[in-house]
Formats: C-alpha cells, sequence, structure tokens
C-alpha cells in the first residue's frame, strides 16, 4: 500500500539536499521523486536490465557498477513507466492539477514536444486549492504546480499529472 504521508515526509526532509543512501545525479528530479515514491511504500520493479522495470540497488560508490534503472532517474522513461506498468507502482493519468493529491506526481514537458524532462511531488495546496510541489535539480519547496515562474516554463509546457496507485 502506497502512504502519501511518508512520500510527502520523505519530499520535506530532502526537499534542499541529498539523502546520502542514494547516489546524487546532476540533473536529479526523478531520482529524489523514486525516492519519495520509494519511502511511500511503492515496490521497485527490479528486472536487472536499465530499461526495463523501476528499481535502484547496490553500491552507489563513484565508479560503482550502475544500478538503477532508466525510469529510476530519467523523467521521460518514469512517464512511461507510471504510464504502462501494469501491476505494482503505476500512475493513473488525470486531465487536471486539481485532480491530485498529496504523493502525486506532476512532470513537465517545457518545449511541448511530447519529451517529459522534469519531475514534481505534490505535498500540500495553497488557499485556492492549487497543488503545491517539492523538487530537486532546482530544489523547491511547496512551489505552485505550474512553474509559471521559472525560466524553463514556455508557452507550449505540456504537463502530465499522475495520481499514484501501487497494486
Amino acid at each position: 500500500m502506497y502512504d502519501r504521508m511518508k512520500a510527502k515526509a520523505y519530499a520535506d526532509r530532502w526537499w534542499n539536499s541529498r539523502n546520502p543512501a542514494f547516489p546524487n545525479f546532476p540533473v536529479d528530479c526523478t531520482n529524489f521523486i523514486s525516492q519519495c515514491l520509494f519511502a511511500g511504500g511503492a515496490p521497485m520493479n527490479y528486472t536487472n536490465n536499465r530499461a526495463q522495470g523501476w528499481w535502484i540497488r547496490g553500491d552507489y560508490r563513484p565508479g560503482g557498477p550502475e544500478t538503477w534503472s532508466y525510469s529510476w532517474a530519467v523523467a521521460h522513461s518514469l512517464h512511461w513507466y507510471l504510464r504502462t506498468a501494469q501491476r505494482g507502482l503505476r500512475g493513473e493519468l488525470q486531465a487536471t492539477a486539481s485532480a491530485l493529491q498529496v504523493g502525486d506526481v506532476i512532470q513537465y514537458d517545457w518545449n511541448g514536444d511530447g519529451r517529459f524532462t522534469h519531475s514534481a511531488m505534490v505535498t500540500a495546496f495553497n488557499d485556492v486549492g492549487e497543488p503545491l510541489v517539492n523538487a530537486h535539480t532546482n530544489n523547491s519547496y511547496q512551489r505552485l504546480w505550474n512553474y509559471r515562474d521559472s525560466p524553463a516554463w514556455s508557452g507550449v509546457t505540456r504537463y502530465a499529472f499522475f495520481a499514484i496507485v501501487v497494486s
């Protein structure tokens, strides 16, 4: 079972720093969201194939083996994993941000080209009910979900709103 409050607690604890138990990526948004999902009880789908499943394992020392799936650390790969997984961690696409709950995931396609390059987690709501998100890379705490204040945002930005389901 997915514990949304545990995922939120993790996102609130680590939004502005890196958990040394996990590798640190220069572009760290999806690695951070995967850690939040895992902290909330989402089960890993270990395949020993970086192009399949959703997983991380092993020794994260510099120069060590690559021990995570693309979906753990790459926004577009997580997007496709959430959309296509049949069991375990899954995402159900929602039409609007207002349909989300704490612990759900928003992904961002800044260029409107179908390639999602940023991930964030809903951690709260503002006084008019709009989701607020925590994220890494450019560390954010309870930032308005639409990121219109970001230099990455453009008039063609597209969003994917994932209600997280664990079965």
